[in-house]
């Protein structure tokens, strides 16, 4: 008889404790339940709501051989009776799942009550980072991009919220243009005095057009400077193609001593260029190097002068 007692009160005892997880997790769910009514309740009495986030605009205000410095525009509304504050700013750049560049910014300002904010986040992508780290990535060409930013607030009910952005687009590796210069053609011919025109092929190798719009730079011949040479007209420089342009210079035969005889007597003559050029192009304004070192050219004149006035190529490069 007490055998048969003993499961009656086993059963007992685990049903207690059954029915006691049950009360206790019902009590616990109760007061979630409460506890989030009562937020509710506070947020539609003072208005509390979650911010919003969105990138309106993506600048790139200067770009060169080195680096591009980005500037990416961010919108954020605060629709809280309160300022809240910009904790963390997260950023990445990828490119085909390729890290280029990351960053943290602290501490990154406050967005006022029922206000809204552009925040503008600075990037620079260093180029010789990139090309060591990834040798598919070549100069001239031209490849996608995704920023991806992690906006981090402090909201009254809500605490710390996370607002992920992206966007995507393209951006370019610049690659210097090559330049040579094909001949000097005279126009007016003296000892004191030469009135000529220098004409140069400047050949694109970049996966984008160019808008050519100035010229600086110095020009040397038989390791005489002639003087700086300036764009007199713009010209347009197709990806990946070649453009000629005509410069006109004034400069003194006397000036070039032993090395004259040889320019009259239609030899090769020696000349190095050094300077820069201006360029439009779809992603900015860009200022890039142009060099020449060690080239060789041939002086023309006109027949009036007692030269061939011919369209030949007379580069002897």
């Amino acid at each position: 008889m007490a055998s048969s007692g003993k499961p009656e009160i086993v059963e007992r005892d685990v049903k207690a404790k059954v029915d006691d997880k049950e009360d206790k997790g019902g009590f616990i769910e109760k007061v979630k339940d409460f506890i989030h009514d009562i937020g509710e309740k506070i947020e539609e009495a003072i208005g509390f709501g979650k911010p919003t986030a969105d990138v309106t605009e993506i600048h790139i205000p200067s770009i060169n051989l080195e680096k591009a410095d980005i500037v990416v525009d961010v919108l954020i509304k605060n629709p809280n009776p309160v300022p809240i504050p910009l904790v963390d700013i997260n950023y990445l750049i990828e490119s085909d799942g390729r890290k280029l560049v990351s960053g943290l910014i602290p501490d990154a300002g406050t967005i006022h009550a029922h206000g809204e904010e552009t925040v503008k986040i600075p990037i620079s992508l260093i180029y010789d980072d990139i090309k060591s780290t990834y040798d598919e990535i070549k100069p001239g060409s031209i490849i996608p991009y995704r920023i991806k930013v992690d906006l981090i607030v402090d909201v009254p009910v809500f605490g710390r919220l996370t607002l992920p952005l992206e966007k995507t687009g393209e951006i370019p590796i610049p690659y210097k243009p090559d330049i040579d210069l094909e001949k000097i053609h005279f126009e007016r011919f003296s000892w004191d005095e030469t009135v000529a025109v220098l004409h140069l092929k400047l050949e694109n190798k970049n996966d984008f057009d160019m808008g050519l719009n100035a010229l600086d730079y110095e020009i040397w011949l038989s390791e005489v400077s002639i003087g700086a040479v300036e764009l007199q007209k713009s010209t347009k420089i197709d990806k990946n193609g070649i453009s000629c342009i005509e410069i006109p210079i004034s400069f003194r035969p006397k000036d070039f001593g032993s090395a004259l005889w040889d320019m009259i007597r239609g030899k090769g003559t020696g000349y190095s260029m050094k300077g820069h050029i201006n360029v439009d192009t779809p992603f900015g304004a860009m200022k890039l190097p142009i060099s020449k070192e060690g080239g060789t050219t041939r002086l023309k004149k006109n027949k009036e002068d007692g030269g061939e006035d011919d369209d030949d190529d007379d580069n002897e490069d």
